[in-house]
Parts: structure tokens; sequence; C-alpha cells
């Protein structure tokens, strides 16, 4: 990292201290862990918490992506882009309306400040303070039961691989020459972009192409995708197309970027779009499309741990080929998300600590429920199954929606335009799946996260009592119209003769 400021100073204080010195390493380690991201951090607590001896090693910044270059960094950036949003469209509201530009400078120094204050948690002295001894430089595998870090060899009965995973450039010709920007880069800038190209329509970079337009950036999203979030279900995504219109986003779909220049600090993108070749100008390029494991220099040979492009290979107790070696996180084979990383560790600690446990007892990653949330205005959240897969497994499904024009909060918090949808096993009164596209959607995820992973249903959710008037409130409203569903003709004809009946 390039420290921008005495912000980024007391960062890497934290997460990369000047004066760190290594440790002399134990005869033998409980658990070494490679990496000290989410997963890796996790891992390390939680065993060190149990008592086993541990070591942690990180050839670059403590915290990894999610303190450094992603979810903290990103959402401080988001949360100035609402303010200034706020500031500007507060008029319907009868607030006073503010004019000009804003101070895109301030907003990045308070994300820095942010990040700097939470980096502590993450950091060396907080770790080593847990009873795990730190290493801090390059750790590669030097057989199957141990690890080297320079001198130091740091022999393990069991080891966890947690290395992460970075942005990855395409294949685009000129790409690389033209210096662009990646999350791991986007944090460090200083002024704001006045014209800004985004290679990627996916959460990354519809998160960041809304920001910086609402920072003031005139802003062009390239894909091939005819919509962004072409993960998420197409009405979704529509309204957040359609909010990122609003802000000022250029969604330029179907595009083919063919070649890449820079002539000083612009940069021309040329692409093939509707049959023609067209281009545009910008002065920051930011690329938001791929991630690369971190496999590099590791010495998975020398372990006896299989990978490829895609990951290191894992069986579903996250063990891989060398069956001491554990690994969890971005560089496994699956989703790329601090909560899966934090969820990965903890099954990783239970399988690699205490082998004695029965088979039936062990926690395994196929079990997971796994939910994700894109933080735009508004934000999509999901967890369990969207329509298309359930079909895919034979499953038959009931689709109960709830738009948030039905929900007097969202009404009269200006925000009425998402909704509700909860897909259920046809007949049942089982959750197989649900989204919310709301304002503060991923704050409302977790009750159906917890109805999803736990077996609850809507009825459950009904007898609840949810505090009125809140946004949340929607998921009562869909328990109301499953039951109102429950009512067969069958049932309707019975009460009709009873209330026929009882005068």
């Amino acid at each position: 990292m390039r420290p921008v400021d005495r912000h980024d100073e007391a960062l890497l204080a934290n997460v990369r201290p000047a004066a760190w010195r290594n440790p002399e390493p134990q005869e033998r380690y409980h658990l070494v862990v490679v990496g000290a991201g989410t997963g890796g951090l996790v891992t390390a607590a939680g065993a060190a918490g149990l008592g086993a001896r541990v070591a942690l090693v990180e050839r670059g910044l403590m915290g990894g992506d999610c303190l450094n270059v992603g979810c903290v960094p990103s959402k401080g950036v988001i949360a100035a882009a609402r303010a200034f949003a706020a500031a500007r469209g507060g008029g319907h509201f009868g607030a006073p309306v503010a004019d000009g530009a804003g101070d895109f400078a301030a907003a990045m120094t308070r994300m820095r400040r942010l990040r700097a204050g939470i980096s502590a948690i993450d950091g060396a002295e907080r770790f080593a303070g847990l009873g795990v001894d730190v290493f801090l430089g390059e750790g590669r595998f030097s057989g199957p039961d141990r690890v080297q870090v320079g001198d130091a060899t740091l022999r393990f009965r069991r080891a966890v691989i947690a290395t992460g995973a970075r942005a990855a450039l395409p294949p685009i010709p000129g790409l690389a020459d033209a210096d662009p920007l990646t999350n791991e880069t986007l944090f460090s800038l200083e002024a704001l972009p006045p014209r800004f190209v985004v290679i990627g329509a996916g959460p990354i970079g519809c998160e960041m192409a809304q920001s910086f337009a609402r920072l003031g950036s005139r802003v062009t999203i390239l894909d091939m995708a005819e919509h962004v979030l072409p993960r998420e279900d197409a009405d979704a995504a529509a309204l957040v197309q359609d909010a990122l219109l609003r802000d000022g986003v250029e969604y330029l779909p179907g595009s083919a970027i063919t070649r890449v220049e820079r002539e000083g600090p612009v940069r021309r993108v040329h692409f093939a779009r509707q049959g023609g070749e067209e281009s545009l100008e910008c002065d920051e390029l930011l690329v938001a499309a791929g991630r690369a494991p971190n496999l590099e220099g590791l010495g998975l040979e020398e372990a006896g741990v299989a990978s490829d492009a895609s990951g290191v290979e894992v069986d579903d107790r996250l063990r891989t080929a060398n069956t001491r070696i554990y690994a969890v996180g971005d560089v496994v084979r699956s989703y790329k998300f601090t909560h899966l990383a934090d969820a990965h560790a903890r099954i990783a600690i239970q399988n690699a600590l205490f082998p004695f446990l029965p088979p039936f007892a062990r926690p395994r990653a196929s079990r997971l429920v796994v939910p994700w949330c894109t933080y735009t205005s508004p934000e999509v959240a999901h967890v369990g199954l969207h329509p298309h897969e359930a079909a895919n497994r034979g499953l038959e499904i009931d689709t109960i929606t709830v738009p948030f024009s039905d929900v007097d909060r969202a009404v009269l918090d200006g925000q009425s335009e998402g909704f509700l949808r909860v897909h259920l096993r046809k007949g049942r009164d089982e959750i197989v799946g649900g989204t919310i596209v709301a304002e503060h959607a991923g704050e409302m995820i977790g009750e159906l996260c917890l109805a999803v992973t736990q077996g609850i249903g809507l009825g459950a959710i009904g007898a609840t009592i949810h505090p009125y008037p809140t946004q949340a409130e929607a998921l009562r409203k869909a328990a109301n119209e499953w039951r109102r569903g429950r009512l067969t003709p069958t049932a309707k004809r019975i009460f009709d003769t009873w209330f026929g009946m009882w005068r």
C-alpha cells in the first residue's frame, strides 16, 4: 500500500508494523495458518481461544482484502456517496437542498480515518495478545508438515491455507499498460476523476459506478451482459439499473472491449457493440471483472496440495489432497464473500483440531446457507435458491412477492420501489429462497437467512410480532398472503356454512 496520509500510516502500523520482529518458532504447532485475511484471522483467533498453539503467517497486510481494499473502504465510500445524494435530493421532503460538487478528498480522508481505526482489531499486536505467534513474511510449504518463513521453520500437526484472492485483469490488449484501477488501488484516489469508466456490471462495478456518479464523476459501465447484476433476478437487477441511470450512470450492454490505449493521463477504451466499433475516453478506468486465487509461491506441490486456476481443491470438510492441510475463503473454489470465509474458518477449526468427532458431527461446507448483498441504492440481498436453481433441482415452488409500495414505512421513507420475494416448496411452508430489493435489504435478509437455515416457515414468521412501522414488516405481509393462499375452496365452503348457521 502506498500511504496517502497519516491515517494510512496508522493503518500500516497495525497491519504491517515496520518494527515487527517475528517470534522464535515453537517446536511444533497444533495449527499454522497461512494468510491473515478474514478466513485466516478467524481461524487463528478461534483456535488460539481454544488453547491450541497457533502460528499465523502473512506476507502482505493483515486484514486482507476486506479491511484494506474491500468491504471496509468500499462501504465508507458508499456511505459518503449516499450522503452526497441525500443532500442534493432532499427537496421532496421539504429539506434544504445542497448545491455544489462536495469535497471528494474529505470523503476519502474520512474513509481512511475510519479504516485505520478499525484496523487495530486485525492487527499484529492484537493477535500476539491473543496468544498467536505472528510471522510477517513470505510463507511457503517446504514439506507436507512444515512452512518456511525466512529462516524459520514452522512444523505443524494441521495447517490452513487462507491466502485469499486478488483482482485479475482480463486479457484485453493494452489494458495492463493503461494503468487501470482495481479494488486494490481505487481507494488511494485523492482527486475525483471527471470521467470514470467501469469494466464489469457485477456487484463491485455497480456499487462503485453509482458511488462515483453520486460523488460527481461522469460514469459509464461496459459489460457484455444485457443488464447489470446478471446473477440476480431480472426484475431485481432492473430496479438497480434504473437507479443507476437516475444517478447519471450510463450503461452500455453488449460491449466487447477490444483494446485500451493510453495517451498521457487519458485512457481510450475501444469496444464492439451492436455490430459497430465505438470508443470512450476517460480519466480513470476501473476493472471490476474477475478474481484470481493467491497461489503463487506457496509451495503447494511440496505439500501435496492440489489446485488449479480456480483455487485450491478441497472436500466437503475443507481438507485438501494433503489431509493435514485445510483451505478456507477466497482461495477455495467457492463464492468470494467475507462472511463465507468466516464460516469456512469455523468449519476448518473443528475438523482440523478435533479429529475424534464422529462423522455425523463433522461440519461440512455443503450444509452452509450463503446469503449475499450488493450495496447499491437500492440494495439487492438474496439467500437460498433462485427459481431457475430450484427448477434445475427438480423442485416445484410457490412464490410470494410483496412490493414495498404496500409497506407503510417504505412509503413514508420515500423508498417504495423495491420488493420482498419468498420462494417456498410447492404446497408446503418450507422457505427455499428469497430476495429483497430495498434501501437496507442487507439489514433485512437476516430473518430469511435464519428461516432457510433452521427450517422456519412463513407460518412461524407470521406468528411473530414485528414492530410497526418498519420495512421488515414486509415479511409479515408475505406470511399473511401465504395464509390466505391456504384458504382452499373446501375450507371456504365450511366457513361459509358455519357463519351462515352462527347467527
